[in-house]
């Protein structure tokens, strides 16, 4: 896989996308698949670096994960027991190694799990995962880079959370599906993608009812029988081709969406001028002549998501006019900037904050990607760009969009 993308701008985007699954969605649902007894097949699994690097994970652990002919994945667990120590040279490679904490502690009552790595978007820390697992029974320590976590007498419990960490809400949902007596998380993240991890457990025997709410409650079970489950779509691949729409000019069907998933995007690409439709097929996005601009803050579901913040500033360095954005999720978001200055972005950052003054026109560049969605959101201006852009380090993309070239190819785009 080569390590850049070469895109040539100014060609309107047009005609239609199908959206793969979701990548946080898949990538806890592997870790769950630990959890039951027999062969878990996922569909609608994306073809992503940091699903084959989960994929690794679950092999070095002793689970048989492999791909079928299909394209789903099946996940078998030994008759016994499986190691509990993740490897930290695949771990240091994507966060989401972080979940086998809850998966394994719901296994084995035992996890010896690498403290994890993945995008440098600002500080991610463990203190509320180990919050949870510890009132469900957990002693915790933490030496040489790993979290070392044993339960003796595991026993529901009540957690309140100080913030709605999708992770954390995760890790005490897997361990809570199999630690006996009834366990309530309150200010639980309500992410679409803790919702599908509910519906996979449940589907497998859990008893987890309010996943959607800021208040989870979870009857734990002994034991939990593999099935077939298909994965959610991917909110954020699909906000991100209904971005690309709107900064080409374009005219794009972006298909298997679930339309609930997408309000946030939808609004704010509306107040930009954006034509956004829903159809039976998908969402459709034709991009105005004018980008008008608006103000942003992330805030957790159903907020406005951190995860297409970059994507929306690249479509508002073309307004008419200023916009301000206010991250309030991840300190580190704003890396994109420097990498859009280069392309001619005027963008003035203080803190936690973005000034984006609208230019009439981006120019093709090198640049970087720091980060997966700062990425796509270089991607998505070279879209709009006079001129060829090289976006070096693509490999962050590819961890998170499948055959992102190819898609955008068949939409019109001129991509290396």
């Amino acid at each position: 896989m080569k390590n850049s993308l070469v895109i040539e701008g100014g060609y309107p985007l047009n005609g239609r996308v199908r959206v793969s699954g979701a990548k946080n969605a898949g990538l806890v649902l592997l870790v769950a698949s630990i959890m039951a007894d027999g062969e878990t097949i996922l569909d609608n699994l994306p073809r992503i670096r940091d699903v084959e690097v989960m994929v690794k994970i679950l092999n070095d652990l002793g689970v048989n994960a492999r791909w079928n002919e299909d394209g789903s994945l099946s996940i078998c667990p030994p008759q016994g027991a499986v190691k509990v120590k993740t490897s930290y040279e695949l771990s240091k490679k994507l966060r989401a190694s972080n979940l086998f904490l809850g998966a394994l502690l719901g296994r084995e009552k035992e996890a010896i799990v690498s403290l994890p790595g993945g995008c440098d978007i600002g500080s991610r820390p463990m203190d509320l995962h180990i919050k949870g697992i510890q009132a469900l029974g957990s002693e915790v320590e933490i030496e040489h880079g790993f979290i070392y976590a044993r339960t003796k007498a595991p026993a529901g419990a009540r957690v309140y959370l100080d913030f709605p960490s999708v992770g954390a809400t995760e890790n005490i949902m897997m361990m809570a599906a199999k630690t006996p007596g009834q366990s309530v998380i309150e200010n639980a993240a309500k992410e679409p993608e803790i919702v599908d991890l509910a519906n996979f457990l449940n589907s497998m025997g859990a008893r987890i009812r309010g996943a959607g709410t800021d208040l989870i409650k979870i009857e734990g079970v002994n034991e939990l029988k593999a099935g077939r489950y298909a994965i959610i779509p991917d909110r954020i691949e699909a906000g991100t081709y209904m971005i690309a729409a709107a900064i080409s000019k374009g005219d794009v069907l972006v298909e298997n969406v679930i339309p609930t998933h997408l309000h946030p995007i939808v609004a704010k690409l509306q107040e930009t001028g954006a034509i956004v439709e829903e159809t039976d097929q998908g969402v459709r996005v034709r991009g105005s002549k004018q980008v008008r601009p608006v103000d942003i803050k992330t805030l957790p579901y159903p907020g406005f998501p951190t995860d297409m913040q970059s994507q929306m500033m690249a479509l508002l360095s073309l307004a008419e006019g200023s916009s301000v954005i206010v991250e309030n999720v991840f300190e580190n978001r704003f890396q994109i900037v420097d990498e859009l200055k280069r392309m001619g972005a005027n963008i003035k950052v203080e803190g936690h904050t973005a000034v984006v003054n609208g230019v009439n026109t981006l120019y093709g560049a090198r640049v970087k990607a720091t980060d997966l969605r700062a990425g796509a959101a270089l991607v998505l201006s070279a879209l709009a760009a006079r001129g060829e852009t090289t976006i070096e380090d693509a490999i962050h993309i590819f961890r998170g969009y499948e055959n992102i070239g190819a898609k955008l190819g068949q939409l019109g785009a001129k991509v290396e």
